[in-house]
């Protein structure tokens, strides 16, 4: 006797498994937004954005392409900043390592510094909020529409004191050091101070970073887990956060967990 065929059910949607998925990833960054907004933030946030080229590679784009996926990224992450009133970002945006490129490279790199620089200055946003725009590093090194950019976002928002924000462009950590050692050593040669005047106070003061705190918060994206000559003086007492996450990709849920890694951790100086 031929067994009858059972009945189907109705077929699930093949999308319904992204829907769901997405409904607990909302649920889930909704919760921890709750939980992070009860807890004190980091005053001062920096960020390694590492990963551009790799992303380009991954999903199958120019590296240039790659490189504005981390410039949205980034337009993104300010207003995740703003959103926790994390008063103070700096982001590392281009060292001195990174120049020795393939110029087609960083032709393109300039090129996006310029623009988004110029758009800063013209950003509601950021005269909304009151946020000062600084770069950070060696100038000299960058082309000289690109200083003319800096110039241009720095005179505009001059007068911001609420929020800062700070590039670090041309930037490398021991020239950092280095350029203050030399300028206390013009002091020392000038007699304007002693060598036994100069502690770690005074080498603050001719930092980049001689009018901001240490940042808090070090974020490296990318799976890589150092520094990578980025303010090395700065973060002797910074918490370090690493993600697998790489820049183009970071999320607002994968940025909350990290600011809540920040949260659960007991700092401790000296030791």
């Amino acid at each position: 006797m031929t067994e009858a065929p059972r009945k189907k059910g109705p077929e699930r949607p093949p999308y319904l498994s992204q829907i769901v998925g997405d409904a607990l990833r909302d649920l889930t960054e909704k919760r921890l937004f709750e939980l992070v907004r009860a807890e004190p933030v980091p005053h001062h946030l920096a960020i390694i954005m590492d990963g551009n080229r790799r992303f380009a590679q991954s999903v199958g784009i120019g590296v240039k392409n790659g490189h504005e996926k981390g410039r949205d990224t980034l337009e993104e992450l300010l207003d995740w900043c703003l959103e926790l009133d994390i008063r103070i970002l700096t982001v590392y945006a281009l060292s001195t390592e990174n120049l020795s490129r393939p110029q087609e490279e960083l032709d393109g790199l300039m090129d996006l510094f310029d623009r988004a620089l110029r758009q800063i200055a013209v950003d509601e946003r950021v005269h909304r909020h009151q946020i000062r725009v600084r770069v950070i590093g060696n100038r000299s090194l960058l082309p000289s529409r690109v200083q003319e950019a800096v110039s241009v976002a720095e005179q505009a928002t001059a007068g911001y004191s609420r929020y800062r924000y700070n590039v670090a462009l041309g930037y490398g950590g021991r020239d950092e050091i280095v350029e203050a050692i030399r300028a206390l050593a013009r002091e020392v040669r000038d007699g304007e101070i002693t060598p036994e005047q100069i502690d770690s106070e005074a080498v603050a003061r001719h930092l980049y970073t001689k009018d901001l705190p240490d940042p808090d918060l070090i974020f490296r994206t990318s799976g890589e887990e150092r520094i990578s000559n980025f303010l090395l003086w700065q973060s002797a007492y910074s918490e370090l956060y690493f993600s697998d996450v790489l820049w183009p990709g970071l999320t607002r849920l994968e940025f909350l967990r990290a600011i809540r890694a920040f949260q659960m951790r007991r700092r401790r100086y000296g030791g």
